[in-house]
């Protein structure tokens, strides 16, 4: 825990490690033949999500942040050694914030954020109920854990109802995929019901970079064909995938619908925000004659107004948004435990926050997330 005259510190981007029996516990009985599952064949694991073999032999990497990355997609390692005892045990995970002088972490699946069957929506649903089951489970009762929900955006109508129930039991928001749903952009209104429940609740909508096998950089999938390799697909992967989707929520007019909705961007850094801003405007000034639905106000506003974004520990450019999106508007995040991530991350982000005044640094080391997630 945080001591002395520091302010609180969140950790707005960190991860379980799923059980690999979670769906096989948590699942209703009727759809237990069809749990998410590892099968071992010939010491070679596979992850099978709707019957579908989605990852084979790599699933260290998956988690991977205590392991040296040459080992992760050797193939000689297995889930469970990804997945360190902080990234599923309660006792473990406070410890390890101690450890970092963190006071609590907002936390995201991992295979939970990975595809879930289109074809299927009722497997689908029963795969984050079960999953959101696991975490009030794991967590209830430590209020150091601010856990974020799972919900079917392929069936809105018992996605509202899974949130509903899982905002009163205390989860701090809800996991946002940045892609299209069945074509639909997510400033579309069949959304509307989510937006509506996150804003009347003053609790976020969080745009998690995702992973989908076609290529960690989907929205640049022809590069991917060429093989680029890890640093292309890691670093382009995040941007490439939460632009669009902060840019649909602006631009379709979701933020006029809902003047109180909270969006996070999580996982793509703090740096591209005042960029957008400007390209949106510029673009805005000169279409909005002819836009079908005017909007209230410059894009750029309603970034300031209803965005927040978590930056990576190292980021260079954190001053800079704080002046130029808003003092509220930074958090910052570890990702752990995933292979990209570091265990120095509580370091970095103080020595990236060292020269900024101090009220800058308690903002973005946890009070802006304090108001952001309603973090007693």
């Amino acid at each position: 825990m945080t001591s002395g005259n520091a302010g609180i510190v969140v950790d707005c981007d960190s991860h379980v490690m799923e059980p690999a029996n979670l769906w096989s516990e948590y699942l209703e009985k009727k759809y237990k033949s069809r749990a998410i599952r590892i099968e071992v064949v010939d010491d070679t694991e596979s992850l099978i999500i709707g019957e579908q073999v989605v990852l084979t032999g790599v699933l260290a990497g998956l988690g991977g942040a205590e392991l040296p990355i040459s080992d992760v997609f050797s193939g000689d390692k297995h889930y469970a050694d990804g997945c360190p005892r902080a990234s599923y045990e309660t006792k473990a995970r406070c410890e390890l914030l101690d450890q970092w002088q963190v006071d609590h972490a907002v936390v995201f699946p991992t295979i939970g954020i990975l595809p879930f069957p289109e074809d299927d929506v009722a497997l689908s649903s029963a795969y984050c109920r079960a999953y959101n089951n696991w975490q009030f489970d794991s967590f209830k009762g430590n209020s150091r854990i601010v856990p974020i929900a799972i919900i079917n955006w392929h069936d809105i109508e018992t996605a509202t109802l899974e949130l509903q129930m899982r905002l009163q039991q205390g989860f701090g928001g809800v996991f946002v995929p940045p892609e299209t749903i069945a074509g639909k952009r997510p400033g579309d209104r069949i959304f509307d019901p989510v937006w509506r429940l996150l804003a009347e609740a003053g609790l976020p909508g969080c745009l998690h970079v995702i992973v989908r096998f076609g290529g960690a950089a989907v929205p640049f999938a022809t590069w991917q064909e060429s093989s680029p390799g890890p640093v292309f697909s890691f670093g382009l992967g995040a941007t490439g995938q939460l632009i669009p989707a902060l840019s649909a929520l602006v631009v379709d007019g979701v933020f006029d619908r809902f003047p109180m909705l909270k969006i996070v961007s999580v996982e793509a850094g703090c740096g591209y925000a005042a960029y957008l801003m400007d390209r949106l405007d510029e673009k805005h000034e000169i279409f909005k004659e002819i836009l079908p639905a005017p909007l209230a106000l410059k894009p750029s506003d309603y970034i300031r107004r209803n965005c927040y974004f978590v930056a990576e520990p190292g980021e260079r450019t954190i001053g800079a948004m704080l002046e130029l999106v808003g003092a509220d508007n930074i958090l910052w995040g570890s990702d752990y435990p995933h292979i990209d991530s570091t265990l120095t991350a509580p370091r970095m982000i103080r020595q990236s926050l060292s020269l900024l005044d101090t009220d800058s640094q308690n903002a973005v080391l946890g009070g802006n997330a304090k108001k952001v997630f309603n973090i007693a």
